[in-house]
């Protein structure tokens, strides 16, 4: 695949991880410029193109709303006299980011110190595997106080 065909939607969902609706719907909405099309009207995917698709990812990874994506875009296309808007804007994400991260952290310690709990309770030889809760335990835990023991 040389830069210049680009690459098809199926070659670009699959080298992204992002679904063929999803980087279409990206186009869409104006998150990716029009995508250049070949024999066929068929889309060919640059590298940049690909590059953007990888980024808008991350930011969708990591919850940046849709609107928050566009105006980042939005001042990127509109040139180099809009940088301190987007460092803003990152800035921004980045707190709401780190803010997050602390409480799944916070979440992640209440967790790790129920499960010290339970192992307390287990015989030394025990073998625990992981499972998943079934519709009868999820069912139990809601009807409790919501400190299952």
């Amino acid at each position: 695949m040389s830069t210049i065909e680009g690459c098809s939607i199926e070659q670009a969902s699959a080298r992204t991880g992002v679904p063929a609706h999803t980087l279409r719907y990206y186009e869409r909405i104006g998150l990716l410029a029009p995508v250049p099309r070949g024999p066929g009207g068929r889309r060919r995917y640059t590298e940049d193109d690909l590059g953007w698709v990888r980024f808008l990812t991350l930011l969708r990874q990591t919850d940046m709303p849709i609107r928050d994506m566009q105006r980042f875009v939005d001042l990127t296309r509109a040139g180099d006299a809009t940088v301190p808007q987007r460092v803003a804007l990152l800035r921004a994400h980045r707190e709401a980011l780190v803010e997050r991260l602390d409480l799944l952290q916070h979440h992640l310690g209440a967790i790790t110190t129920k499960i010290d709990v339970y192992e307390g309770l287990l015989p030394p030889d025990a073998c625990v595997e992981p499972s998943t809760p079934a519709a009868d335990d999820r069912t139990a835990l809601a009807l409790t106080d919501g400190s299952p023991r």
